[in-house]
């Protein structure tokens, strides 16, 4: 991927930010296996884990790269590997022409909802594992005057996790959108293909062709309508996946501050709803979303999560941290101890099926001169669309029905506080649940952790961090566990 896209940056000469670092930290769990109090067994760990990070961003170049490799060393188990990636970037290859799109992540994941959920990579859990997830999307775009924005895209996915999962994908899509000068009625149409390959099931291919036309009423209010027509080839529970679909919508934006986004409709699997509203002040941003949609894990591996967050707090935080490098690794560590579950609240739990998802989510982040503090609610309703005996390589045969309709709902918070220029104390709370509709299995997680940052010199810094954790079950498999940890992180 860097080579790819460092091939237009010869062009244009773009600053670029190489910072290698070594980070050595020592941890204690009361609990590492995350096992019921009577099986519950303490350990310490050694971590050593170099990594990097490479960022530049030109008038054709965007890059961003965080990669670590850790080495964990117990003390009465084998010592083990992993490896955290978070790597994106665009590049304009052909000025007005010729684009490219490159994401590519290695993290470790929960497997399922149910049972102990992984807060610290050192844990040992037998519910995570490793997830690589890659996308290489090249598109043509161009301005036809007075005509329509064309863009012709292709979009090639892979998302693998051993044994336990190997998907690859490839979407063609075209979308053109007209242009009317910013006066009256306008119209986008778009069109795309999509061959999904997961190696335990036949190939699905999912289609889709839709037009919308829209109308501003005035310079804050404009009105649309879509529709189209979809066609799905999975082997669906109920009705086939496909048929006419419309919606009704409109956009409100009464501020650069506000503005509200929603529509309603219809698709093959009933009424559709979506909504996405922000309000933002100078300290303060809220967001509310809300989206039905058929989706899938390996989907929700690759969606790209918002950024209002991180926007907004960069740009607050511009004086506060002059360094971007550091301003961003401590963006970061907010937003990471703030949402322990994910940037969407909820477990993307390992399946090969189908699935109606709705997603509710209200977030909200506050900074003041010294502190800030973020706050979210999330709701994540899953319904199967396909037969559950394809998850029995990931389920036993008395857990298939586990995930046929489950309801997730979590509130998390986090609190930042400046304490010096630098010094940093960072608080998380987590409270979520996760039900399953279909069996009624019932687990509930509760996570506290403190984080204190120092930097000894420009590029030197330690860290202590506590943390205690709760897991409750109506099927079992209660425990507790407490951490401590101290890291030392020396940048060059």
């Amino acid at each position: 991927m860097l080579v790819l896209l460092s091939l237009p940056a010869c062009a244009i000469p773009a600053e670029w930010t190489v910072t290698p670092t070594v980070r050595l930290r020592e941890s204690y769990s009361n609990n590492m296996n995350l096992a019921p109090s009577d099986q519950a067994r303490g350990e310490f760990t050694t971590e050593l884990s170099p990594g990097i990070a490479i960022s530049t961003s030109g008038p054709r170049l965007s890059l961003a790269l965080d990669y670590s490799l850790q080495r964990i060393a117990y003390t009465r188990r084998a010592d083990r590997n992993t490896q955290q990636l978070d790597a994106s970037g665009h590049a304009e290859v052909l000025p007005e022409w010729l684009y490219l799109d490159a994401r590519s992540s290695i993290s470790q994941q929960n497997i399922s909802a149910f049972g102990p959920q992984l807060v610290d990579p050192a844990q040992v859990t037998g519910n995570n594992s490793t997830v690589r997830a890659t996308s290489l999307s090249p598109y043509l775009k161009h301005y036809f005057h007075g005509l329509a924005t064309a863009q012709l895209r292709y979009d090639y996915q892979r998302v693998s996790s051993g044994r336990l999962m190997n998907v690859h994908s490839d979407d063609t899509s075209l979308q053109l959108t007209g242009d009317n000068g910013g006066q009256g009625w306008n119209w986008a149409l778009r069109a795309n293909r999509k061959n999904i390959d997961d190696v335990t099931l036949p190939t699905v291919t999912m289609s889709d062709v839709a037009l919308t036309l829209s109308y501003p009423l005035n310079s804050r209010l404009s009105l649309s309508a879509t529709g189209g027509y979809e066609k799905n080839d999975y082997h669906s529970n109920s009705a086939q996946p496909q048929g006419r679909h419309w919606s009704l919508g409109g956009n409100w934006t009464p501020s650069a501050r506000t503005k509200v986004a929603a529509s309603v409709g219809r698709r093959y699997f009933g009424n559709t709803y979506s909504l996405d509203a922000g309000y933002r002040l100078r300290s303060m941003y809220w967001t509310l979303n809300y989206n039905e949609d058929i989706t899938t894990t390996h989907g929700e591996f690759l969606s790209i999560p918002p950024t209002g967050l991180g926007d907004f707090l960069d740009q607050l935080w511009a004086t506060r941290i002059p360094d971007p490098q550091a301003r961003l690794q401590t963006i970061k560590l907010f937003l990471l101890v703030s949402q322990l579950l994910g940037p969407n609240g909820s477990v993307n739990f390992f399946s090969h099926r189908y699935y109606l998802q709705k997603d509710l989510k209200l977030a909200t982040v506050y900074s003041g001169p010294r502190s800030a503090l973020a706050f979210t609610l999330g709701s994540s309703r899953r319904t199967a669309q396909t037969s559950n005996a394809i998850d029995s390589p990931l389920l036993g045969p008395d857990q298939l029905a586990l995930e046929d309709r489950t309801r997730q709902n979590t509130a998390q918070a986090g609190w930042n506080y400046r304490m010096s220029p630098r010094s940093n104390l960072t608080v998380g709370a987590s409270l979520s649940r996760a039900e399953s509709l279909s069996t009624g299995r019932t687990d509930r997680n509760s996570a506290l952790t403190v984080s204190l940052t120092h930097q000894l010199q420009s590029k030197v810094s330690v860290s202590v961090d506590l943390r205690h954790v709760r897991h409750s079950s109506n099927a079992g498999g209660n425990y507790r566990e407490n951490g401590i940890g101290a890291a030392l992180m020396v940048a060059f």
